[in-house]
Order: structure tokens, then sequence, then C-alpha cells
């Protein structure tokens, strides 16, 4: 009975484990409407970025902040772990967190 039990347990692990990485699994659909700061990437920035972007020269805190910086804050999210000036510091923006931003500059950095 004990061997069942065994079998069974691991035959349910192996199936539970996946095998794909996290990028892989990550939802990367297109996105099809319009993406603005105020609906989509401040929440982002809020819970990514403001932490330690909050006040002074490298302040990320409203909009113009954002939007003037997006060439650099872009640069920063795309590079691969273990890139010394990958940001956030300590962690990493979902594919689909880094689409909506790169998305917000190509349609053109919409406020609201």
């Amino acid at each position: 009975m004990k061997k069942c039990i065994y079998i069974i347990l691991s035959a349910i692990l192996l199936i539970a484990c996946e095998s794909r990485t996290y990028e892989e699994i990550s939802d990367t659909t297109p996105i099809a409407e319009n993406v603005t700061y105020n609906k989509d990437v401040k929440a982002i920035i809020d819970a990514n970025c403001v932490s330690c972007h909050s006040p002074g020269a490298q302040a990320l805190t409203n909009y113009n902040q954002v939007k003037n910086n997006i060439d650099n804050i872009i640069d920063r999210i795309s590079r691969p772990n273990g890139d010394p000036l990958k940001m956030p510091q300590g962690g990493s923006l979902s594919p689909a967190q880094i689409n909506i931003i790169t998305k917000w500059k190509a349609d053109g950095l919409s406020e609201n």
C-alpha cells in the first residue's frame, strides 16, 4: 500500500512540475488598446520604482518625471538579470509589465 501511495504521489509531483522558464509562461500577449500613464503605467512605477526613486534628481513620482526619463527606464528594465544596471534593484519586472511600459512609449506617452 505504501508503494502504491508513493508511486501516485510521485506521478502527481512529476505532472505538477513545470519545466518552462518564467519568461516562457509569462503573458506576452500584444496589448491592443492604447496604454496611458494613469491607467496602466503609474501602478507599475509606484509599486516598483518610487521606493528608491523619490524624491531627488532620480525621482520617478509623477507623469513628467517618468515621461522625461522613459528611454533610460526602458533601457534599465530591459537589461538581463545579473546586469548591475538592471532595475528594479533586487528584482525584475515581468515581461508583461515591460511590454506595457514599452507600448506606452510607442503609443505616444499619453497621460490619460
